[in-house]
């Protein structure tokens, strides 16, 4: 059975980093989501926002999977 080739360390850092910029990305999003209802002042525009609380979650637990993602991956590599 073939071994993956080998990725070298300055790709696998780069790919490290990225993980974690997009986990803070899309839990900041995420968050947006979340609190946006609270900071509209337009009663129909906090109605349509607290319609997508699913959708906040979702990238709030996301986000975070990706930066546990990226601390698993970076403990595993020292």
């Amino acid at each position: 059975m073939a071994h993956p080739p080998r990725i070298p360390s300055r790709q696998h850092d780069k790919n490290a980093n990225d993980l974690l910029i997009k986990g803070i990305v899309v839990a900041l999003i995420g968050l947006a989501v979340l609190l946006a209802p609270y900071f509209s002042k337009s009663p129909e525009l906090q109605a349509i926002l607290a319609g997508s609380t699913l959708v906040g979650w979702f990238a709030l637990v996301l986000g975070g999977a990706f930066i546990v993602q990226h601390l698993l991956r970076r403990r595993a590599g020292k």
